[in-house]
């Protein structure tokens, strides 16, 4: 595998800078009706969607001519959303309050998990520094707020982890993610959540070769009996434990779904390497899609059918873990979706594949066949053979990362994959660490991947949001991100850019492949993915790379656009 391909493979740019060896535009998009049918849709009723027209859209900066004063105009005011989410949030100081509280308590947990469980830093042995000092926590987070708020640039210049540092097992700082939706937080994402709209339940549960993966399961209130669809999630590999991606969490329990959250390996709360030393998060790039098979059978584990690597490794450890999923009993095991970020997202794309014509075999023990229905990858889906990737080459290499680009090219790079579910790829306008652009980027860079996925007759959707970073995904305080948290009168995180749109896009595309009729979402998902002139839609796309999408709605009507923005009728 080439290094500028391997590159992509550990950041989770995949396609920021594309050109070469795209496939031709000249392609017939859905062309194997049966691939469509067979991936267990919903049934198909009578209504009939039609795509809305975004009217009175600026597109300005779509045509300005470069160079311009009008181009580098566009440009400063694009790059400055990548910075409205530290600067909002280091100058408001209810957020500051709330952040600092929640880490203070989120290191007290940690450091109560390991004196109740010693085996815990045996095995990760994290180098937690001055974050094992409360006092030292606090003065920390608050120069950190106070070098932003001096030069809110700053955040371009990012904090990593190490190989042997999993620097959010304690959850603090940056690593609390959203400090408004923790239990102990009273507002609506906070107390009343976890009392009024969902059971969350904690998980310890081992990976193949016996390392521990804490994570959570999340159930709605009040679905009874009913059997819901699912969604597994896998984080990205960069200071990115699970606590990052429990806005999506909650998102998805809202609109009906039970998830599950984890800690791959190396990262979080869960152990940096395995009883025989194997390493996990940037060092051991495969454990995010081989830890992602095994979180997808311990989430369809029963009693009846007991979670296959906790028979095995069972008294590895001291630690309780758990035998089976606590709550199997409400899962519809034919309406599974998964999601992920950065190299989670590299995952995501790896195990929607396993079991396609020409792939590798699904791997997991619970299941013969690969039961993943829908896919979403956060920067982003990648392609089988790492085409058209090359100009990566030019763009700076963060530490950590440069690890996982030496470990992937001595494990040999993937396994073999090909598209076969429907998924949605989200890109970032600008990569990890944003750098305002000096010259134009391709336009249609973003949408190499897709095209694979059209030539293979599998539905697809890609968007990119004006703006947005590789942080608009992994809410992380102080990150380079555009705004997530404009409003918190309410006691929680409301409003902004970026997460408002990638929510509303997110909900449409699982509740088009899992929902089923009379269940909330179903009627109206294909709706929402066509309606160009919602506030959250044409209006927040990007102007300097295009959005596509090709699928087939309920009535089986194809709905394909080339370029979302300049118009689809």
């Amino acid at each position: 595998m080439r290094i500028q391909t391997c590159l992509v493979l550990c950041c989770g740019w995949l396609l920021t800078a594309c050109g070469a060896s795209s496939p031709s535009d000249d392609m017939s998009g859905l062309e194997n009706p049966a691939t469509v049918a067979e991936l267990g849709t919903s049934p198909i009723t009578t209504v009939v969607t039609t795509a809305t027209t975004a009217l009175n859209v600026d597109r300005r900066c779509d045509t300005a001519p470069y160079p311009s004063v009008q181009w580098t105009a566009c440009e400063a005011a694009n790059y400055a959303k990548a910075l409205g989410g530290p600067a909002e949030q280091v100058t408001n100081p209810a957020f500051v309050q709330r952040w600092l509280t929640q880490s203070l308590t989120n290191l007290l947990s940690y450091l109560a998990r390991s004196a109740a469980d010693p085996s815990w830093l045996l095995a990760s042995t994290p180098l937690l520094g001055v974050l094992t000092e409360p006092a030292a926590l606090a003065a920390q987070l608050q120069a950190l707020v106070a070098s932003l708020q001096a030069d809110p640039s700053s955040a371009a210049r990012l904090p990593l982890n190490t190989p042997v540092t999993p620097l959010c097992a304690t959850w603090s700082l940056q690593c609390a993610g959203d400090p408004f939706l923790f239990p102990n937080a009273k507002g609506p994402d906070g107390a009343a959540f976890y009392t009024d709209e969902a059971s969350v339940t904690p998980v310890v549960f081992y990976d193949r070769d016996c390392a521990r993966l804490s994570g959570r399961v999340w159930l709605p209130t009040g679905a009874g009996n009913r059997r819901l669809p699912a969604v597994v999630f896998t984080n990205g590999s960069v200071q990115a434990p699970e606590t990052a991606y429990w806005w999506l969490a909650q998102a998805l329990v809202r609109a009906g779904y039970a998830v599950m959250t984890y800690d791959p390996r190396g990262q979080g709360r869960s152990d940096l390497q395995t009883p025989g030393f194997q390493q996990g998060s940037n060092f051991n790039p495969k454990v995010f899609w081989e830890g992602q098979v095994d979180a997808i059978d311990f989430f369809r584990s029963s009693p009846q059918r007991p979670y296959p690597h906790q028979q095995r490794c069972e008294g590895t450890y001291p630690t309780e873990t758990t035998a089976f999923n606590p709550i199997w009993q409400q899962l519809d095991p034919d309406r599974l979706g998964i999601a992920g970020h950065s190299l989670g997202a590299i995952g995501v794309s790896v195990v929607q594949g396993y079991g396609a014509p020409g792939a590798d075999p699904w791997p997991g023990l619970i299941d013969s066949v690969n039961p993943v229905k829908a896919a979403i990858a956060y920067d982003s889906l990648l392609a089988p053979d790492g085409s058209g990737l090359s100009t990566l080459a030019n763009l700076p290499i963060p530490p950590g990362l440069a690890v996982a680009l030496t470990q992937l090219a001595a494990l040999g790079g993937l396994p073999a994959f090909a598209p076969q579910v429907p998924a949605m790829s989200f890109n970032a306008d600008y990569a990890f660490a944003p750098v305002p652009y000096l010259l134009p980027p391709p336009a249609d860079a973003h949408r190499s991947t897709i095209k694979l996925w059209q030539q293979a007759g599998v539905p697809t959707y890609g968007i990119t949001l004006q703006g947005t970073t590789h942080f608009d995904f992994s809410l992380l305080p102080s990150f380079p991100a555009s705004s997530w948290c404009a409003d918190t009168s309410s006691g929680a995180c409301r409003g902004g850019w970026g997460r408002p749109a990638i929510t509303a896009y997110s909900l449409a595309w699982f509740d088009r492949w899992l929902k089923l009729p009379g269940e909330p979402g179903h009627a109206d998902a294909d709706q929402r993915l066509l309606d160009d002139a919602s506030p959250d839609a044409v209006a927040k796309l990007s102007f300097r790379y295009q959005s596509a999408r090709d699928f087939p709605d309920r009535s089986g009507a194809r709905q394909r656009c080339d370029d979302i923005r300049a118009g689809c009728n």
